[in-house]
């Protein structure tokens, strides 16, 4: 069995990142059997690399080996690419066609974004796996084929079974055994490592000298985040290599080539559930406004009970000062108005004496100022709308033009119910 090191410098793998290296002695200890491989990580960290060497070291290395990408195919055609069809299965099918699962009997089929499967298609991968058996698109026969299928993803399978995107049984199917590949941040001593590489083998392409990074620029390479990981170091290595004419790059050239760079990377923990207070909606924004007034109205509940049953608003209203600072705010200069406002629900009557109390009224009629309250209301309309234009005069001093403006009313609509009610 092949080394490690013998195995990267066959198949130009770079880098001497402990988490690479396992995945490496995985698909190495995997390679001789026929069990299903998932490989997972991020778009562009190489996955295709390990199916290649699981094939070339497995016992079906002289059939074929077939790498399908599933996300590139439309979902109409896909179970014909894959299983084949039958002559006259589906319009355009004029003559009968192989799937990759035919042709490849005996090899190894790479199925690359494999999370991007339809579900009637992740059934009929389902019973390949489980028996070997499949049918062609339009045809009722059965038929067999002996192929090793090493699927990759990109995605978090987890997630898509949640969503019910991908089967929950196919994926315990395909990973058998499952292999990680890091991203590139997670690889910082291989970073310019594969720089290296990359500008070295475009030098030898482009015919041209092969280009050399200043200490600042290495820095600059190792602390990018890389989220195209080694797909995009490669892209980038090309473009200095064509485009700067001078070999020797510093911070301030390589930082032009970096998209977003001058952005921190700095780490955030996104959690799965809200937490309180946290808004996502309107709806939950009313909801707490709902809440708080329904917390204010009990609390005016509570203060009124203490004052109905002490019937002493000085004392209620030193005991409970800090929920009537909670109702009406807790500025320590409060408007006028408010004050009133406070000064009106703590304002009772004074008690009765208890001898004039007894003949007035039954002595379970405790509150009868509320019968006050009653009478206060029975003012006729005229009467308010006189007292409203007297205290705006008064105010005013007279003058009808202010009077007017704070009523609401015009001028001449005013000096009309003067004259109306005798004012």
């Amino acid at each position: 069995m092949e080394g490690v090191q013998s195995i990267k410098q066959r198949f130009e793998l770079i880098g001497n990142d402990k988490k690479l290296n396992r995945a490496i002695e995985k698909a190495i200890q995997v390679a001789p059997t026929d069990i299903s491989v998932l490989v997972t990580g991020e778009s562009g960290v190489g996955k295709e690399a390990i199916p290649k060497i699981i094939h070339s070291l497995s016992h079906r290395k002289h059939a074929k080996y077939i790498a399908v990408n599933c996300g590139a195919i439309p979902e109409g055609t896909i179970d014909s690419e894959l299983f084949g069809h039958e002559k006259g299965a589906f319009t355009g099918a004029t003559q009968t066609r192989s799937g990759y699962f035919e042709v490849a009997d005996g090899g190894t089929i790479f199925l690359d974004e494999v999370g991007e499967l339809p579900l009637t298609t992740q059934v009929r991968l389902l019973r390949v796996l489980e028996n070997g058996e499949f049918l062609k698109v339009g045809s009722s026969q059965v038929q067999k084929t002996d192929v090793r299928i090493v699927a990759a993803t990109n995605i978090s399978m987890f997630e898509a079974i949640e969503k019910e995107k991908f089967r929950e049984d196919l994926y315990y199917r395909l990973s058998t055994v499952e292999i990680n590949i890091p991203p590139l941040r997670e690889r910082q001593e291989d970073i310019h490592l594969l720089f290296r590489k990359f500008a070295s083998d475009f030098g030898q392409k482009y015919k041209m000298p092969t280009i050399r990074l200043e200490e600042q620029a290495i820095q600059l390479l190792v602390k990018y985040r890389w989220p195209g990981n080694i797909r995009q170091l490669r892209n980038i290595a090309e473009q200095i290599s064509v485009l700067e004419e001078n070999r020797t790059i510093s911070g301030i050239t390589l930082n032009g080539y970096l998209p977003n760079s001058s952005k921190t990377n700095l780490p955030a923990v996104i959690g799965q559930t809200k937490k309180e207070g946290d808004f996502s909606n309107e709806r939950e924004i009313l909801y707490k406004v709902l809440f708080d007034m329904k917390g204010d109205l009990n609390d005016l509940k509570k203060l009124t009970l203490e004052l109905l049953k002490n019937n002493d608003s000085e004392k209620v209203q030193e005991e409970n000062e800090t929920l009537i600072r909670k109702i009406y705010g807790n500025k320590e200069e409060q408007p006028q108005e408010q004050e009133n406002n406070v000064a009106e629900v703590l304002h009772l009557p004074e008690p009765i004496p208890e001898a004039t109390a007894t003949v007035a009224q039954p002595q379970e009629d405790r509150y009868h100022f509320a019968e006050e309250i009653q009478e206060e209301e029975t003012l006729s309309l005229q009467e308010k709308e006189i007292e409203l234009i007297k205290k705006s005069l008064e105010r005013n001093r007279g003058k009808r033009k202010a009077a007017a403006s704070e009523l609401g009313i015009s001028e001449r609509t005013l000096y009309r119910k003067i004259k109306q009610y005798d004012l």
